[in-house]
């Protein structure tokens, strides 16, 4: 138990996928502007991420492998990931349509969101069981939510703050981006 709690504080705080390793800034500053549509993403990473790692995990293990085609991985990782982001566009065109109109260009753009894919190689790189990948999947994805909410809700204070021109828009959530990357690194010496 101890073990999944030291994975969970690493992939939340120490080493957050976007924060620590940089990886999906694009919906990260894309969709961080509402607290709603930053939760509505970040939920769909999370549920995208641990399906993309459950799977690719299996297909790693019972066919790259097995058949000594594992130069196959990015490839096949992507196309696990483009599926499943398709089932989620097109359950929350059905079930939750303001979020998937609010989430726009940004939904399908997670098919190809490094994090997403990130996170399938790393556990593969870490050589993790299935329920460790799973896990770290699920962890990692709640830090880039967590981190995404947080930037948004900082987003839509500065909205009604008098912030010089130069800086409105990306160039402060960039800005934000790095003092909250900087915050996080505060957390590096929890594990060793």
């Amino acid at each position: 138990m101890q073990e999944y709690f030291l994975l969970f504080i690493a992939a939340v705080f120490v080493n957050n996928i976007v924060l620590a390793q940089y990886l999906g800034n694009c919906p990260f500053i894309g969709t961080s502007k509402e607290s709603g549509v930053a939760l509505g993403m970040g939920a769909a990473v999370v549920f995208v991420s641990v399906m993309a790692a459950a799977i690719t995990w299996l297909v790693q293990k019972y066919l790259l492998e097995p058949f000594g085609i594992g130069y196959l991985q990015t490839l096949t990782f992507i196309l696990v990931i483009a599926a499943l982001v398709q089932f989620v566009e097109m359950f929350l065109k059905k079930a939750m349509p303001p979020l998937y109109k609010a989430l726009g260009i940004f939904l399908p753009l997670i098919t190809t969101n490094c994090a997403v894919l990130g996170i399938a190689l790393i556990t593969q790189r870490a050589e993790y069981s299935f329920i460790k990948t799973v896990a770290f999947a699920l962890f990692s994805g709640a830090g880039f939510m967590l981190a995404l909410v947080l930037l948004a809700g900082i987003r839509e204070r500065l909205a009604v703050k008098r912030v010089p021109r130069s800086l409105r828009g990306t160039p402060i959530g960039l800005a934000m981006a790095g003092l909250m990357s900087l915050a996080f690194f505060a957390f590096k010496g929890m594990i060793g």
